[in-house]
């Protein structure tokens, strides 16, 4: 599953930063995710860091997007094979 940010987003700016995948960019009016390299920070962290760091709880599961664990980890695996 990758992780959707609602519109009750503040644009604190704290949840960027937190993405070890760069999924997290400002949008035309508030931060949007993309589900292309979002991984709920499988691979990097226990849990999902924007979501630990957002103050509004604004950062849900998108449901136009869902994936297992292992989905994730293999989308980790393609996303850092470059490295």
């Amino acid at each position: 599953m990758s992780l959707l940010i609602n519109d009750e987003c503040i644009n604190c700016d704290v949840c960027e930063p937190e993405c070890p995948n760069s999924a997290i960019t400002q949008g035309d009016e508030i931060y949007e995710i993309d589900p292309n390299l979002c991984t709920e920070c499988v691979g990097h962290y226990d849990e999902p860091q924007c979501i630990e760091v957002c103050p509004v709880d604004c950062i849900l599961v998108d449901p136009d997007h869902e994936e297992s664990k292992e989905e994730l980890m293999q989308k980790y695996e393609m996303l850092t094979s470059g490295d």
